[in-house]
């Protein structure tokens, strides 16, 4: 005896963690220098990554990059705090505390991962990884800051200039700086971009900003020491500009998480391999968020109207099965089976 479907849609949901791999490829317009200088500024990236690990596997991926990160960024303020001791030059000294006080912008971001690996609540249904993305406007707010204080303090030295004393160790400070927050910036936004964290990206750009700062302290040191004072803040004006463009990326990133903004391939991507699947008849719609480092998925499909209810159920969890490897960082979807001739309520 055959069970045609109800009026009601058949709705399954399922969570998968599945490994696999996802290979992009890239025309490197511009050359390779124009496509590392285009990464500096603003890097690339797809919602879709390379590698899919486990819901905690890829918290605890972030919360050790944080932690390594930290170490590190502690360990170059350290060794400025050594040549500002050494030479006794003040701005230094308020260039690594400003090193310094942003490097503890980790910490809102170690509690978000550390949050987002609580269960569910029947308050917080979906769980708390969007904790991930209130991180992501703090730092957000902190590379808004440092762009502002970089312009500011430029342009109060070009209008009166400062002497800078003890050049050379002005600029061993400022190499020191530059070197650790871009190592940093690197470890971050790899990390990131692995795991799929918008706000742990942003913060590796934090980082990048932090370097620019580092450098034009070196560059305007070396200006200065071939005879042009206002090497420094013209230096710093462009490293102004050079934060804005980081900001950009940082501020679109996190802001497209906080409106549940996609790659608009995956969704692509997701239509594809449901209307691939035996039994479906057509793809309604497919809704897919980020929550955290982790997306969801809602999908409605058309199926035969003679479809019986155990065909129906092993339809939806093959098509959901489907999604989960045709989407890296899927990890839960509700799949809605509808007879093809049964409208949606």
């Amino acid at each position: 005896m055959t069970h045609e479907p109800s009026a009601t849609p058949h709705e399954h949901e399922h969570g998968h963690e599945h490994e696999h791999g996802h290979a992009h490829s890239h025309d490197g317009r511009g050359g390779k220098f124009g496509a590392a200088l285009r990464e500096v500024f603003a890097p690339h990236s797809h919602d879709a990554s390379d590698s899919i690990d486990g819901a905690l596997e890829s918290s605890t991926a972030g919360i050790r990059a944080v932690k390594i990160s930290l170490l590190a960024l502690g360990a170059t303020s350290i060794a400025q705090l050594v040549i500002v001791l050494i030479s006794g030059s003040v701005a230094l000294l308020a260039d690594t505390i400003h090193n310094f006080s942003d490097a503890l912008t980790a910490i809102p971001l170690w509690i978000a991962f550390a949050l987002g690996r609580r269960a569910a609540t029947r308050r917080y249904t979906y769980g708390f990884g969007r904790a991930e993305d209130l991180a992501g406007l703090f730092v957000v707010a902190m590379i808004t800051l440092s762009a502002a204080i970089a312009a500011i303090e430029s342009v109060r030295r070009l209008l009166h200039p400062v002497a800078i004393n003890h050049l050379g160790w002005v600029a061993a400070a400022g190499l020191v700086g530059f070197i650790g927050n871009e190592v940093v910036a690197v470890y971050r936004v790899r990390v990131g971009r692995r795991i799929g964290s918008a706000a742990l990206v942003a913060d590796g750009l934090h980082a990048r900003t932090d370097g620019f700062t580092s450098l034009a302290v070196l560059l305007g040191a070396g200006g200065v020491a071939l005879g042009f004072p206002l090497a420094d803040p013209i230096v710093g004006l462009i490293i102004t500009v050079a934060i804005l463009a980081v900001l950009r990326t940082a501020a679109r990133d996190v802001f497209r998480r906080l409106m549940d903004g996609v790659d608009p391939e995956l969704v692509d991507a997701a239509e594809a391999a449901l209307a691939a699947q035996p039994g479906v008849t057509g793809v309604r719609s497919v809704k897919m968020r980020w929550i955290g480092h982790r997306i969801h998925a809602d999908a409605e499909l058309d199926v035969d109207p003679a479809t019986s209810l155990s065909d129906a159920h092993r339809l939806a969890h093959d098509a959901e099965h489907a999604l989960t490897h045709a989407v890296p960082k899927l990890s839960t979807a509700l799949v809605h089976a509808y007879p093809a001739s049964h409208p949606a309520s």
